[in-house]
């Protein structure tokens, strides 16, 4: 073989392919997406804050104004930025507490006073295992069980035992130092009266529940303060169970929360003495 036709054998053909970018291999459209998240996360960064109160706003706005600023008024208890009814420099105000659970406390308080007052003093003794004391949803609960003996009244009468109307003089002394409304019901067992005057169960339960209310009225507990007094004879059995048991003869004393008042009809015009 001759040298040029060597040459010729020997020549080899290199081909290059050329590299595109994009297709799904690329990576323009991760920078596309970021850029959409935090399109996003801005915008509803910007809804979060124009639905917020004024107070947090300025906070978010004294922040970026000054970091440094905001962080030190925040560790020395100052408003680092003005607060509606605060004083420049001033503490900033905290949230506010529940109304019903002050209220709450406070007749927690009235509980642990009358049960105190109950238990130490002497002539309250064979009283003291039928006064049933409780904190309900609708406010503080006194109960004044009966007994076959007939501790707060007498039998079949609406005349208050001089014991019991000692006990009813205390509670009102604890009870007038609070704000809320009272009203003083009059229970009693489904035992019709033994009486041919036509005086019933109605009648007892009702002039038990106000012959309580003059004892505490004696006692310095306004008319404004006592809303009601209600007789509901033998419908509200305290024992379900047995209609006939003693313990439903019953003067119950209920201080009324006052987000309570509407729901217990006692919300009206204050009564004039």
């Amino acid at each position: 073989m001759s040298k040029t036709n060597k040459d010729q054998s020997e020549i080899r053909i290199i081909k290059k392919k050329s590299k595109h970018g994009g297709g799904h291999h690329g990576g323009a459209w991760k920078v596309a997406y970021a850029d959409f998240v935090t399109a996003m996360m801005a915008f509803f960064l910007v809804m979060w804050i124009t639905n917020m109160s004024p107070t947090v706003k300025a906070a978010v706005a004294g922040y970026f104004k000054d970091p440094k600023g905001f962080m030190a008024a925040v560790k020395a208890g100052n408003a680092p930025f003005d607060v509606p009814g605060a004083k420049p420099g001033g503490k900033v105000p905290g949230p506010k507490a529940n109304t019903q659970d002050i209220e709450r406390t406070k007749m927690n308080q009235a509980k642990k006073t009358i049960e105190k007052i109950v238990a130490d003093t002497p002539e309250f003794k064979n009283l003291k295992k039928h006064i049933d004391i409780k904190v309900t949803d609708e406010g503080l609960r006194i109960d004044l069980l009966e007994s076959s003996q007939s501790l707060f009244f007498d039998a079949a009468s609406a005349r208050v035992k001089p014991d019991a109307a000692h006990l009813l003089a205390q509670i009102a002394t604890e009870l007038k130092k609070l704000p809320n409304k009272i009203i003083l019901e009059g229970h009693t067992d489904n035992r019709p009266l033994a009486r041919t005057d036509g005086y019933s169960n109605w009648e007892l339960s009702s002039d038990r529940a106000n012959s309580a209310r003059k004892v505490m009225s004696d006692s310095g507990m306004t008319n404004l303060q006592i809303a009601q007094v209600r007789g509901y004879a033998a419908t509200r059995p305290r024992d379900t169970g047995h209609p006939d048991s003693f313990t439903n003869r019953r003067v119950s004393i209920v201080v009324v929360f006052k987000g309570k008042e509407q729901e217990q009809e006692i919300s009206m015009p204050n009564i004039k003495q």
